[in-house]
């Protein structure tokens, strides 16, 4: 399940753009783990899921797949995992943040919506051990779209996969185009 940077040449890329791509990979690895805790954890609070445990091993679910979305936009050099990624990871870190509040708060309640077969005492243990990797999740969320934009940053600087740098020539040109046209401008817009 290693993904490589054998895609990019590693000639064309920056240390730095190198090193966000594995931190990066790193962190949506994490997250798959976190997630997948999380589920386990719920199914030991009851094995077939009430309603409520469906929707919250759902989300879970879906945090899996934004970060197998992150893993797979990161090491394909198209922008078309990039949307889905972005989007995967804004929607389970705002539901992610709100679980955790409601079991922080709420522990005894929402160990009832779950319909735990297990002691109370034994469950918010459980739910309180979720709760925690709930916010680990939030807090690796944002942490994950901060570098999916430097990614994206760096991708759009240093061309695509194949070395083309079409983009920054473009914006390069348009610049120089400003840059004569405020030549015959008062002083504050010379250049």
């Amino acid at each position: 399940m290693g993904i490589h940077l054998n895609t990019i040449p590693q000639t064309t890329i920056t240390r730095s753009h190198y090193y966000t791509h594995k931190i990066f990979l790193f962190c949506n690895y994490i997250l798959l783990g976190a997630a997948s805790s999380c589920i386990f954890l719920t199914l030991s609070l009851r094995l077939l899921p009430s309603v409520f445990g469906f929707f919250l091993i759902l989300l879970h679910v879906l945090t899996v797949a934004g970060a197998v979305s992150g893993c797979a936009a990161a090491s394909s050099g198209t922008n078309r995992w990039y949307a889905a990624h972005m989007a995967a990871t804004v929607l389970t870190a705002i539901f992610q943040g709100s679980v955790s509040v409601l079991i922080f708060t709420r522990t005894s309640d929402f160990l009832g919506n779950l319909k735990s077969y297990v002691r109370e005492e034994d469950g918010a243990v459980i739910l309180k051990l979720a709760g925690g990797l709930c916010v680990v999740i939030f807090c690796l969320e944002w942490v994950v779209m901060i570098l999916a934009f430097f990614l994206k940053y760096y991708a759009y600087v240093e061309g695509d996969v194949n070395g083309n740098t079409t983009a920054m020539k473009r914006t390069a040109k348009v610049q120089q185009g400003q840059d004569e046209d405020l030549k015959d401008w008062p002083w504050p817009f010379q250049v």
